[in-house]
């Protein structure tokens, strides 16, 4: 074999060794993304099994806090390691931030290159980061950044001083209306499957798990499509005292005729949704 051959296949190997190295601090690096991505799952599903259990107290005519994240929060600080608990949120959310991130800047499966796809990542990765900090601040401090109303309310207030901004408050409880429905038709077409691993659950397993996430996501856009009303109403009526973030939804909904029927369900599918959260902890396709 010629001198030049012989530095060629040097090289060639050389290549392949830092190939095969880089693959591997690759892979490390997406196996701790997803790691984080997991206890992102588990951080979700942890705040919507207290948000149902808050909003099953509201229906049961109970004294609870609020009915979002603030009241998971506040429910979580006042109990034995709630500190700890606490920190593992944010930890989570903080995770979940840096998984949606990823996927937004390098997608790393085909069904997840197309733009909107990306947006949808970036947009998650922001609700995450917010998650992660007010939880922090609550965490370190003792003070919340304000119930979902209080901040829906300043939302609108701030659009609406605005030229144009109660048209364009109107447009945004339209898009949540919207998106909120095709949540739901999404969550009872079960087209969330495709994003498991369940191969290896029995059939009646995967049928639970499918149920889960069934009611919870339907229950989840109900609320959205709730909160987006709600924004209609405050551009119709230009009051942004209309405005309703989670819990002034749920609390509507239970003044309603039926309503603490139809809140006790809604209580029961938000539990579902934090249960289904564990679950795709388990087996989502990350």
């Amino acid at each position: 074999m010629s001198t030049r051959a012989v530095s060629r296949t040097r090289r060639q190997g050389s290549w392949t060794r830092h190939r095969g190295s880089w693959s591997a601090v690759s892979h490390s690096h997406k196996g701790a993304l997803d790691a984080l991505g997991r206890a992102g799952f588990v951080a979700r599903g942890v705040v919507y099994l207290l948000v149902g259990w808050i909003a099953l107290l509201i229906a049961l005519d109970r004294r609870a806090g609020e009915a979002d994240r603030t009241g998971a929060l506040e429910l979580i600080a006042g109990k034995p390691f709630g500190f700890v608990v606490l920190w593992f949120l944010v930890v989570g959310f903080a995770g979940m931030a840096a998984w949606r991130t990823m996927l937004a800047v390098r997608p790393h499966r085909p069904d997840k290159d197309g733009a909107g796809s990306r947006l949808a990542s970036a947009g998650k990765a922001v609700l995450y980061i917010v998650a992660a900090y007010t939880t922090a601040r609550f965490a370190a401090t003792g003070h919340a950044s304000g119930s979902s109303n209080q901040q829906s309310t300043d939302f609108t207030t701030d659009l609406m001083r605005h030229g144009g901004g109660r048209w364009l408050v109107g447009a945004v409880g339209a898009a949540l209306v919207i998106g909120g429905g095709f949540m739901i038709k999404n969550a009872l077409e079960k087209k969330f499957a495709k994003e498991l691993r369940t191969g290896s659950l029995s059939g009646p397993a995967r049928r639970r798990v499918l149920m889960l996430g069934a009611v919870g996501k339907t229950a989840r856009g109900a609320i959205v499509v709730g909160a987006g009303g709600f924004l209609i109403d405050a551009a119709v009526r230009f009051d942004p005292s209309r405005a309703r973030g989670v819990d002034g939804t749920l609390r509507a909904l239970a003044a309603a005729p039926l309503g603490v029927l139809a809140l006790i369900a809604m209580a029961l599918g938000l539990a579902a949704f934090g249960a289904y959260s564990f679950c795709e902890a388990r087996w989502r396709r990350l």
